[in-house]
């Protein structure tokens, strides 16, 4: 198993004082930890800090192409990481991840995690996830009910990319993602980037566009994690998932974690009506309940930071 850093008293259980905390939170830790699955895989992870077990622990998955940077208002908010262990994981086509096969799911992801979380010694968790994550932590609920403490879908959709969805509002899947399946086919020399377009049409939908200092952090942080042929197969890879996936209706009433939807008012890609009506498919869920943000876009943790957090941390003090 992998060592985990812990915080100062955790193990002993004595008190921690404020400072102490303080500090905890400001030493942010970024590494990757090896699981078994897909023939041997790393998964990346950052930590909001030394890891205290004393507190509730939540899981963020990032959205399509993003990274553990997508949290980082969650990070950086010291209300949310003094009451809970902050573990983004990213999932395999992103960020740190690598698998030794070349074909990967939204399954093999959810499997990944939970063997990650195993390996960092963490028994339990609540999970959040961001479109794609919301769908990951679906799954990861439905692989290990006793792990999954509560979910928190972001502007997500638990069905397939089809015409009933996009009848309710949702995005053409289909439209936006072929062009790039097709661009992204062929190999590339070592010195391919990922385009700006890309990037761009990416955030247009998300978040309604970039600030300037916004787009030159997420251009740069692309170009780091899609250069190559390696990085143009994942990123291709991520494309045909986000676009063929499997739909989970027939399983949603076998979650039986509770369940706390948020969805922004503004979110261009899966409407609120979409989520209206999948929240009533848990129907073997503890609690279910979604709650619609004014003015929340898609990436909805980077839109509305601060009323997300406020929402995920009542979620989790009910249930911890």
């Amino acid at each position: 198993m992998t060592s985990i850093p812990l915080a100062p008293g955790a193990a002993s259980g004595q008190r921690v004082s404020q400072q102490e905390e303080s500090n905890r939170n400001m030493r942010k830790i970024e590494q990757t930890v090896s699981v078994p699955h897909l023939g041997g895989s790393v998964v990346g992870y950052t930590l909001s800090g030394q890891y205290n077990p004393d507190l509730p622990t939540l899981v963020l998955i990032n959205s399509y192409t993003t990274s553990a940077e997508l949290y980082r208002p969650q990070f950086a908010n010291a209300a949310l990481t003094s009451a809970v262990n902050l573990l983004a994981l990213e999932p395999y086509g992103h960020g740190r991840t690598r698998a030794s096969y070349q074909h990967f799911s939204y399954w093999d992801s959810a499997v990944a995690n939970l063997q990650a979380l195993a390996a960092l010694g963490i028994n339990e968790a609540f999970v959040l996830g961001t479109s794609q994550g919301g769908w990951i932590a679906a799954r990861m609920a439905l692989l290990a009910p006793e792990v999954v403490r509560g979910i928190i879908p972001l502007g997500s959709s638990m069905d397939s990319e089809t015409l009933k969805s996009r009848q309710l509002g949702c995005w053409d899947a289909p439209e936006f993602c072929t062009p790039f399946i097709e661009a992204f086919a062929d190999p590339v020399p070592d010195e391919w980037v990922v385009p700006e377009q890309f990037v761009d049409d990416t955030f247009d939908a998300a978040l309604g566009g970039l600030a300037p200092e916004e787009r030159k952090f997420w251009l740069a942080t692309y170009r780091s994690n899609y250069s190559g042929d390696d990085g143009r197969r994942r990123l291709l890879l991520s494309t045909i998932n986000l676009r063929d996936r499997d739909g989970l209706h027939g399983r949603l009433r076998d979650i039986t974690s509770p369940v706390l939807w948020l969805h922004g008012s503004e979110d261009k890609v899966y409407s609120v009506a979409n989520a209206e009506k999948e929240i009533l498919m848990f129907t073997g869920a503890r609690e279910v309940r979604l709650e619609v943000i004014e003015g929340g876009h898609h990436f909805l943790s980077a839109s509305k930071p601060a009323e997300v957090d406020s929402a995920v941390l009542e979620f989790i003090k009910s249930w911890s």
